[in-house]
């Protein structure tokens, strides 16, 4: 799988001097990667100050809902890399499939994760129930959001691709919206043990 995707985002011989997709991308993906390096770096340091208070509130949280969301935005990923090396190779049909496969997954890493919110407030969770609440719902909250919003781009890049001749079709959007589309598993791979798993 970590072959695949790799695969998917590195360059081949032909295209050594450029990065896959559109280089704005690239910096939206940094400017992404920092304001999020800097929120787990607020996590860690409200962690140490209150960790009786994490810990216990920690408890709390759906372990299996979290990893059962990984295993949905790992195996995304996968399929939309593979998209990227299908259409690469000129297989437009099976590309789409492989783009939809992954839509399907991260489009259920969001049902999952609104039925999880939707527990917390049952159980009288909300924003300001604690410090460690606060941290967990912006966190997860803006994840969401990133989640969304690649959805979004995968979606219209699918129904650009569907409109492109099906012996020549053009992977330029698709390798763009996988950029981003694999940052956002990238940032859960570090929200997940940071917030639900790491003691």
């Amino acid at each position: 799988m970590t072959e695949s995707i790799s695969s998917a985002l590195s360059p081949s011989p032909a295209q050594a001097r450029r990065l896959p997709g559109d280089q704005f991308v690239w910096y939206v993906v940094l400017l992404e990667a920092l304001t999020f390096c800097v929120l787990f770096g607020a996590f860690a340091f409200a962690r140490v100050a209150h960790l009786e208070l994490f810990n216990a509130s920690q408890q709390r949280l759906n372990v299996s809902a979290g990893a059962i969301n990984t295993a949905l935005l790992l195996t995304a990923s996968w399929c939309v890399a593979r998209a990227v090396l299908t259409v690469r190779e000129g297989g437009k049909t099976a590309g789409l499939l492989w783009l939809a496969a992954g839509w399907a997954l991260g489009a259920g890493f969001v049902v999952f994760k609104l039925h999880e919110y939707a527990d917390k407030a049952a159980e009288g969770i909300g924003l300001s129930t604690n410090l460690f609440f606060d941290f967990y719902f912006i966190l997860t909250g803006f994840h969401l959001l990133h989640v969304l919003a690649g959805l979004l781009a995968l979606l219209l890049v699918g129904a650009g691709l569907a409109r492109q001749p099906k012996n020549a079709p053009s992977g330029y959007a698709l390798e763009t919206a996988a950029a981003f589309w694999h940052l956002v598993d990238l940032l859960w791979l570090v929200l997940f043990p940071l917030v639900y798993v790491m003691h």
